[in-house]
């Protein structure tokens, strides 16, 4: 599917999945059951410059991580939704909330629980490495994989895209 102009130039909020997304998706689980994820130092410097330039960045993950959670609050991100099962009616809340039409939403996600909310929003991005269902239905497939820089990839060709990178 070609991407075209008004696709990029029309986007002012990204939403992003964690695992998989943010990170490459390995889970080191420790004896006293602490969870550890490696997040992309790239990916982080595009979403605070996003913010910085006032797009709207969101989270929506199944898994609930403190040590996730500081490292999204460390990025600036004010709308954090984590350990949540239903990610749809989460999205559907949110875009209500905030006023965001769901043409302006550009959402990443690597798998079966992004499926219907990838179905809802303006953009489909995954990363190289994501679920085949998801690639399908994507509209942008990062070069890069999960937790490797597909964030920094999406941010930077819409910003690009909008002059505001």
């Amino acid at each position: 599917m070609a991407i075209t102009q008004t696709d990029l130039t029309r986007i002012n909020t990204f939403i992003f999945d964690v695992d998989g997304v943010l990170t490459d998706g390995f889970l080191y689980s420790f004896a006293d059951g602490e969870q550890v994820r490696a997040f992309n130092i790239k990916d982080g410097f595009a979403i605070k410059h996003a913010i910085r330039q006032g797009y709207t960045v969101a989270i929506i993950s199944g898994k609930n991580e403190p040590g996730v959670r500081k490292r999204l609050e460390q990025l600036d991100i004010e709308h954090i939704f984590l350990g949540i099962d239903e990610k749809t009616d989460v999205y559907e809340d949110f875009l209500y909330m905030q006023g965001i039409h769901p043409a302006t939403v550009a959402y990443m996600g690597d798998d079966m629980p992004d499926y219907e909310v990838m179905q809802r929003c303006g953009f489909r991005a995954c990363p190289a490495d994501a679920a085949d269902d998801i690639k399908e239905i994507a509209t942008f497939i990062s070069t890069k994989d999960g937790g490797r820089g597909a964030v920094r990839e999406l941010i930077e060709k819409i910003m690009k895209a909008q002059d505001t990178w």
